[in-house]
């Protein structure tokens, strides 16, 4: 506990997909007596392993994982519950004399933990009524680009597809007539819950992409055509917003026939480059990241015990 600010402390690892989050978090935990919890939006969901790059079971037998299946693939869950679980994980810990080590990719589960979720203008019911009504009528397509008239900052962001993140953005627009990128801009400024000290991990962009690619084709050769199938055996529809994440939704096409596999492997590793590209931008605006390259393990392990060391 920091006892200048009375806040917990605890260490945040994150950066883009496939860069190797996993492995530099449990060096972490393992030299600092410290447990794992997972920001990681896709991998909250069960039966969903492959194509979310779940630690395997050897890693979470090294070191404590939290919320990693926690929620069926149909649940909505937002990055308020997230908030919420895992500051109840990291009291928890701190009660128990263990460092909670956050990992993970998804920029705003680690915001709305760190530092809360900003708190925009209620939105009128026939505002999102009217936005979904449009929105099943026609899809997310022609709300997109609506949404890149009034707010590109946030259209950048977000896929074409991200359908419930659009109509939310969209909400905060028409309801206030001001972007939702100008009220998450304003909350950057807000205190932080907790002591934190974050480690972004970056690599050279041609290296990454490499990786990424790589990474695809492991995935595919460990299974994840036989698990989108698994998951549409258990009647998952390919509508629901766990089912058009990147990965998932590229195989169903496949599967209905809609893409052949060379199109499919391609776009796929293509989608993933790009949404590594956009967690960059999201944790590159973050001033108080400390980035490091994957493999100095121990130029992180100093920074962790100088933090620790300066809030004792």
């Amino acid at each position: 506990m920091n006892a200048a600010e009375g806040k917990p402390e605890l260490v945040v690892v994150c950066g883009p997909t496939g860069i190797g989050k996993t492995a530099a978090a449990i060096a972490i935990a393992q030299a600092f007596r410290g447990e794992i919890i997972s920001a990681d939006s896709m991998q909250i969901y069960k039966y969903m392993d492959i194509g979310t790059a779940k630690p395997t079971p050897e890693q979470q037998a090294a070191v404590p994982h939290h919320l990693i299946d926690i929620v069926e693939p149909s649940e909505d869950f937002s990055a308020a519950q997230y908030a919420r679980l895992a500051g109840e994980k990291v009291t928890a810990l701190h009660r128990q004399g263990v460092l909670p080590v956050v990992v993970g990719g998804t920029g705003l589960y680690i915001k709305a933990l760190v530092q809360g979720l900003f708190r925009s203008a209620p939105i009128e019911p026939h505002i999102r009524q009217r936005l979904q009504e449009e929105a099943a009528a026609g899809g997310s397509a022609s709300l997109y680009e609506r949404l890149r008239r009034h707010d590109p900052e946030t259209a950048r962001r977000l896929h074409p597809n991200d359908t419930f993140r659009i109509l939310r953005a969209l909400e905060v627009f028409e309801a206030t007539g001001r972007r939702i990128s100008a009220y998450q801009q304003a909350h950057r400024f807000a205190d932080e819950n907790y002591h934190a000290l974050k480690i972004g991990l970056q690599m050279e962009r041609a290296a990454l992409f490499a990786r990424i690619n790589h990474r695809v084709e492991t995935m595919i050769g460990a299974g994840l055509v036989d698990e989108v199938r698994g998951l549409l055996d258990r009647g998952y529809a390919p509508e629901l917003k766990a089912m058009q994440s990147i990965g998932y939704r590229h195989i169903v096409k496949h599967i209905r026939g809609q893409a052949d596999w060379e199109e499919t492997r391609r776009t796929l590793k293509r989608d993933t480059r790009r949404y590594a590209k956009r967690q960059l931008t999201w944790f590159g605006a973050d001033p108080a990241i400390n980035w490091k390259e994957p493999g100095r393990l121990e130029e992180m392990q100093t920074l962790v015990r100088r933090f620790l060391e300066a809030a004792a």
